[in-house]
């Protein structure tokens, strides 16, 4: 019998090489690009749709037109109402999901293998043949009205739509995708389509096909329910890309929200910082989790272990094409206000050399980036997401290979740099 010595954690081992599905890339003959994945494990298919249509082409004077027009999606097709579409998801067993983000709309749907055309087809006339109702339109508006005055009763969803206006001032970053009161009255059902007019185009998306069929069947699937989705010649696209805002700086280094008897302050303490696609963002992801990124990271045990302050904080990275904003959120009782954010930016400041990190803190943030990390990918809608992410961010398709490399080789000098 071997002997074990129960009074130490056993060392850890190597770590274990990971190998993402091999991704392959078309492009349909009306400008749509197509990357399939087979992934075989269950009799599943997911189909992921980015679209160049995120809050940051939102026109000005428009904020929410993204939000509401990718919201309209699912209310009717010209072939369908809204209870036949539901009929339909419900008949093939579909999980159906959208997202706007600050650059890109995702339009996903996952199905069993066996309903993979069916599946397509549905999507593909969800997304290309919306019948935009004005009907619809005046109600799904509503609804939204309805939810931002929601909304302005949360002070942590405050919080977070003024540190936005004021990292981005008059970029379209600098709102969330449900819009404000003021745009989303000032919106018309004109706006709307014209908005799907223009940005809904196979030339301006990438389809990601991810299930247990063949890519030569993947790529057949996808011509037989795509390839009838052709451009507008009359709408050229303006940009593919939301505006630059590398020179946007913010002259507010303190902005106060009053809110009588509050019993908490939401705090926020951030900037705008790298992009997603910096070469330094191992070292920044690393740096995050010794930071705030994790329950044990130093600003949570802070504020949460020593002073008893909060529940919890945290900081972290919003990314994005742009620069993405860097923010420190915490709720405290309304009575140490003061005293948390001056721990707070003490936190920030020593981190950059009067209290380095140290070697432990690195071994264990490395450790909860890089174990387990293989999971991140274990079904066929997750593998989509992340290859959404490499399209979306240029990034290589052997990324997600290479990422634990990059996380192991970060050292403490580079966390300073950061």
């Amino acid at each position: 019998m071997t002997k074990v010595d129960r009074t130490k954690l056993p060392d850890l081992g190597q770590e274990a090489q990971f190998t993402f599905p091999v991704i392959q890339s078309h492009r349909l003959s009306n400008g749509l690009n197509l990357r399939t994945v087979e992934h075989r494990s269950v009799p599943v298919i997911t189909f992921h749709l980015q679209v160049w249509a995120g809050l940051g082409f939102d026109p000005s004077g428009l904020a929410g037109l993204a939000g509401i027009t990718a919201d309209m999606l699912d209310e009717g097709t010209k072939k369908l109402s809204t209870l036949e579409i539901s009929e339909a998801l419900a008949d093939v067993g579909a999980e159906f999901n959208i997202d706007v983000g600050p650059d890109v709309t995702n339009v996903s749907l996952t199905t069993l293998t066996r309903f993979a055309d069916e599946g397509a087809a549905l999507l593909a006339d969800l997304v290309t043949c919306p019948s935009l109702r004005d009907e619809d339109f005046k109600r799904v508006r509503q609804l939204r009205l309805d939810r931002l005055r929601q909304l302005n009763d949360i002070p942590p969803a405050v919080a977070e739509q003024v540190f936005l206006r004021l990292l981005y001032q008059d970029h379209p970053y600098g709102h969330l995708a449900i819009g404000s009161e003021q745009t989303l009255r000032a919106m018309q059902l004109e706006d709307v389509q014209q908005f799907h007019l223009q940005r809904y185009r196979p030339e301006n998306a990438t389809l990601i096909v991810v299930g247990a069929e063949s890519n030569s069947t993947l790529l057949a699937i996808t011509e037989r329910t795509f390839g009838q989705w052709q451009p507008r010649n009359s709408s050229a696209i303006k940009r593919r890309r939301p505006p630059d805002s590398h020179k946007l700086t913010s002259t507010v280094r303190l902005a106060v929200v009053p809110r009588d008897q509050a019993p908490q302050s939401h705090v926020r303490i951030g900037q705008l910082s790298a992009k997603r696609n910096s070469p330094d963002y191992p070292a920044i992801v690393v740096m995050n989790r010794i930071l705030g990124g994790d329950f044990v990271s130093r600003i949570n045990l802070k504020l949460r272990e020593d002073k008893g302050y909060t529940y919890g904080a945290r900081t972290g990275f919003d990314w994005r094409c742009g620069p993405a904003p860097f923010s420190l959120e915490v709720a405290v009782d309304s009575r140490v206000t003061v005293d948390a954010i001056q721990e707070s930016i003490f936190e920030l400041s020593a981190i950059r050399g009067s209290r380095p990190t140290t070697n432990k803190e690195l071994m264990v943030a490395k450790a909860s980036l890089t174990r387990g990390y293989p999971r991140s990918f274990e079904t066929a809608r997750s593998i989509a997401h992340g290859v959404a992410q490499l399209t979306q961010y240029d990034l290589s398709d052997k990324y997600f290979e290479e990422f634990i490399p990059s996380i192991s080789a970060v050292e403490i000098d580079d966390v300073t740099q950061v």
